[in-house]
């Protein structure tokens, strides 16, 4: 069934969400601020190792998709998760990743139980 006109800008919002979690390091970046309650961006840059334009990309995408929020106090800025749902999507992103991860050594496992293939 074909999407509404009135459900196709929920859809594009929900797949900017996942847009916006689609880069390791932005992934990496919302671990940082779902562990404190905000992170100034030079902690950031030591966290990652980015270059500051490589990471004010990534915050600028993080952004725009409304996963966190930014504060400047003087010259510095820091951050935050906009909601902490975010941190609770990650923890349910990584207990999934972990459970297939071990349903993968669970089939490399099962793997080594099939018949030995005649040699060539």
């Amino acid at each position: 069934m074909p999407l509404t006109q009135s459900q196709r800008p929920l859809y594009e919002v929900k797949a900017g969400l996942f847009k916006g979690l689609s880069h390791p390091l932005r992934i990496r970046i919302l671990e940082l601020l779902a562990a404190a309650d905000e992170v100034s961006v030079a902690e950031l840059q030591t966290e990652t190792g980015l270059e500051a334009s490589h990471l004010s990309q990534h915050l600028a995408v993080l952004r725009r998709h409304r996963l966190v929020a930014s504060e400047r106090r003087a010259s510095h800025v820091f951050y935050r998760l906009a909601d902490p749902r975010v941190a609770e999507l990650l923890a349910v992103a990584r207990a999934l990743l972990i459970g297939m991860l071990a349903g993968d050594r669970d089939l490399l496992a099962d793997a080594g139980s099939l018949p030995a293939l005649p040699s060539q």
